[in-house]
């Protein structure tokens, strides 16, 4: 019933003034007339009979199935019979058209016999394209369409789509009535398949039919551009790839099939180009499934949007157009390939999870310095443990896990890497350059991550609402990138520090174990975290309990467990409480994971924070923290306490100072600009 919709349409809409046409329409021999007709049979589709009364002069047309066509003859099947006879006796025969969406092609024939079967033809030597559309019109099945108008929600189903306009037949549901629905206004328009939204958009009606019950409308969406992501002021980079990529999907409206080259990409999305008369695309229409592809074999699959289109003309005279289409997600492992590709593109030194030869990267660790001699004691008795981890995240290249290295001619130069390690949070660590190769190596492969996250942090899959690290302040480096960018931005909701006092704890050399009789140390209750968020507000208002999942909702999370379990990893988090009388004294986060994701273990440690330390005294937090060791196997547990100023007053032996930098991956941008202005700086020196 849809394609019979669609064709009775065309007439509705268009074959009125057919026949003033054929003057100015292009000549088509018999010989191609022949090849559409059989390729319409290939296809099962139809054409169009149209029948003029004898007596009032109006014209109807009836779809019919055109058989296979040898010579001069075309025999047809009457698509629809009901109701024939009587048609048949009151009209005669005008014409027949074939329109293929964008060509529409007059043939005035010759009946040889009409019957309520078919209709039987001797066909012209010529025939008349008279070319009415400038843009493709596709047929259109199982498309659900809501049309919205103050409030009221029409139903129907799309017929047809073009890139300018589509029709929709629509039916009235009581007490709704085509009287509610204002012709003069915007309407907006979804089209879904199932529960998934495949366009939405503001449109103009610009023609209708005029049924009771049911309608079909001509509209016309009014925006070429839609706005999806927040605008950056330090925008993705764009690249032209030679050879041009291409992207295949399946339309999401049409369902045909379609392939176009792209013209640039970048880490968000890409543009491409189209021939305007066959273009397909349209600002905001999903694509749900969609591959880039460089050469057979290396096929990146994505869910993407069209954003915008721009229609030109090219120094030929011909009409082209250029659609932006932004990526709304990619899987994690296709997020890889694609910035490997683009990093690559910006920079042949700059490789993005490439195969490591784990001795030439722990050698860069000894010789930069970032293995120095005190942690390697820590590293020295579980080395073989340290080894296994990174085989897994270096060889196996998990999605928990990222690396950036910079190299040249088989030496590596710098290297940082990032952990997932809280639910929507990344943890940038080992970050090493050489003393002695590219002095730029440190800030380049900082600069490399950074531009990973500016791409990727919008997408879901990619789970990084919020980026951390730990860094020490005496160290030049990190304080000048890190610890420089948050004091010059001073946002602690965009971009925070906050320092924690770093220590080892022995529970061997603790013996009492027990609280006094008035404290208490239990699991973390949902009003503990309002109180330790009213605690951090007054003390910081930065961003660390939400970078760090240190939140009621969060506790019972196991999803990030669980992936780290599949992947062959490790991962645990434990809540408690530390109380006197009832009071919240402190909260404690017991985090667990393998030995060596960390080289400093400060994902294998013990967060405390001190929320009040009136009559807590060390010996107290040292008892709490001795019960906490049950959950580890190491001798020395890593401790990290917070704030520092509770350490330096109840003289706890620290033995270094690690800052906590938070930033919120929407404010990006913001960063890379600064690590912009450093870099050109820094290549000034």
């Amino acid at each position: 019933m849809e394609e019979l919709d669609n064709l009775q349409r065309i007439t509705q809409f268009h074959s009125a003034n057919l026949e003033s046409k054929l003057e100015k329409g292009k000549k088509v021999g018999i010989k191609d007339l022949i090849n559409i007709l059989n390729y319409i049979n290939f296809q099962g589709s139809s054409i169009l009979v149209n029948l003029k009364h004898i007596k009032y002069n109006n014209v109807i047309s009836l779809p019919a199935k055109p058989q296979p066509c040898l010579e001069n003859t075309l025999d047809c099947l009457w698509f629809q019979k009901t109701g024939l006879a009587q048609k048949l006796s009151s009209y005669q025969f005008l014409n027949f058209i074939l329109n293929d969406g964008l060509k529409i092609i007059v043939v005035k024939a010759e009946v040889k016999k009409i019957s309520d079967d078919g209709i039987s033809f001797i066909l012209p030597e010529i025939c008349y394209d008279i070319s009415s559309r400038e843009v493709r019109r596709h047929s259109c099945e199982g498309i659900h369409v809501e049309l919205i108008q103050s409030g009221i929600i029409f139903h129907g189903f799309l017929l047809d789509f073009s890139a300018v306009s589509f029709a929709v037949k629509v039916t009235v549901s009581p007490p709704q009535t085509f009287h509610w629905l204002n012709p003069e206004y915007a309407v907006n328009v979804i089209f879904k398949d199932g529960q998934n939204i495949l366009y939405s958009g503001e449109c103009m009606i610009i023609r209708q039919t005029y049924g009771q019950k049911t309608r079909i409308f001509a509209l016309k969406p009014l925006n070429n551009q839609i706005y999806r992501l927040r605008p950056k002021e330090f925008r993705s980079s764009r690249h032209k790839l030679l050879p041009s990529p291409n992207i295949i999907f399946r339309h999401p409206l049409t369902r045909k099939m379609i392939t176009l080259e792209v013209d640039d990409i970048s880490g968000t999305g890409f543009l491409v180009e189209e021939y305007y008369e066959n273009s397909v695309l349209l600002p905001g229409m999903h694509i749900p499934e969609l591959y880039l592809v460089i050469a057979n074999d290396f096929k990146i699959k994505c869910w993407v949007q069209v954003i915008y289109k721009d229609i030109y003309e090219t120094t030929e005279g011909k009409k082209c157009v250029k659609c932006g289409m932004v990526i709304l997600d990619m899987d994690i492992q296709n997020q890889i390939k694609l910035s490997a590709l683009l990093h690559q593109v910006a920079d042949r030194k700059s490789y993005v999870c490439t195969t490591v030869d784990l001795d030439d990267l722990w050698k860069l660790f000894f010789e930069a310095g970032f293995v120095y001699p005190k942690k390697y004691a820590f590293i020295y008795n579980n080395r073989e443990k340290f080894k296994e981890t990174y085989e897994k995240l270096y060889i196996q290249s998990p999605s928990i896990a990222r690396h950036f290295i910079y190299q040249d001619k088989g030496i590596i130069l710098g290297h940082i890497s990032m952990v997932r390690f809280y639910e929507n949070t990344w943890l940038f660590h080992h970050h090493a350059a050489s003393r002695t190769g590219h002095g730029r190596a440190g800030l380049v492969v900082l600069n490399q991550i950074g531009r990973y996250v500016n791409d990727f942090y919008c997408l879901y899959s990619t789970h990084m609402n919020f980026v951390i690290c730990y860094f020490r302040p005496e160290n030049r480096f990190p304080n000048r990138v890190f610890g420089g960018f948050t004091r010059a931005l001073n946002e602690p909701k965009v971009c925070s520090l906050d320092p924690f006092a770093y220590f080892h704890f022995l529970p061997k050399a603790f013996e009492h174990k027990d609280l006094p009789g008035s404290w208490t140390l239990s699991k973390t209750q949902p009003e503990d975290f309002l109180e330790l968020e009213s605690f951090y507000e007054y003390e910081s208002g930065g961003l660390m309990l939400h970078a760090l999942d240190i939140e009621p909702d969060m506790i019972e999370s196991d999803n990030l467990n669980e992936e780290y379990q599949r992947l062959g990893f490790k991962r645990e988090r434990h809540f408690f409480s530390l109380a006197r009388n009832g009071y919240l004294k402190a909260v404690f986060m017991v985090t667990l994971s393998d030995i060596g994701l960390n080289l400093s273990n400060l994902t294998n440690c013990i967060h405390a924070i001190v929320i009040d330390s009136d009559d807590l005294s060390q010996h107290i937090l040292y008892a709490s923290l001795s019960q906490l060791s049950q959950y580890y196997e190491e001798d020395e547990i890593t401790i990290l306490l917070y704030p520092v100023s509770f350490a330096e007053i109840q003289s706890i032996a620290c033995e270094k100072i690690y800052n906590l930098w938070a930033i919120n991956t929407q404010y990006t941008d913001r960063y890379l600009k600064y690590m912009e202005d450093l870099l050109t700086h820094t290549k000034h020196e």
